[in-house]
């Protein structure tokens, strides 16, 4: 339901233009067939994601899963995304320490620490 109403919106925003009217007029959409945001959400569900807003823009984007997301890492080079410490307690940054491959590209928004080189970093928070 709210994927379908941020299409939605997107679609009626998408119809407002300052495009020159009458005889210099040229219409860009065409007549039949599919419009981008439906040809991109079809894109996104075929690659097994799903479209969703993110961050502090709300921009929509397809999430797909990693497919080694869960997966004990000890650097960003043995994951897909990123190597993200576990649990709610910060880890001291310098500190050895191991994690798990980040789930998807909506971790990417929010407070994380990374773990690289089998190091914890600081914690970092996204808008």
């Amino acid at each position: 339901m709210r994927l379908t109403l941020m299409l939605s919106l997107l679609l009626a925003l998408a119809g407002c233009s300052t495009a020159p009217t009458g005889a210099d007029a040229t219409s860009t959409v065409p007549a039949t067939g599919s419009t981008q945001a439906d040809a991109d959400a079809a894109a996104c569900t075929a690659a097994g994601g799903e479209l969703k807003p993110l961050g502090r823009l709300q921009r929509v984007q397809c999430v797909v899963p990693y497919a080694d997301a869960g997966k004990v890492c000890g650097a960003k080079a043995d994951c897909t995304g990123q190597c993200l410490a576990q649990g709610e307690a910060e880890l001291v940054p310098g500190a050895k320490a191991s994690g798990v491959c980040q789930r998807d590209v909506s971790q990417n928004f929010g407070c994380r620490q990374r773990i690289d080189n089998g190091v914890a970093q600081g914690t970092i928070c996204v808008d």
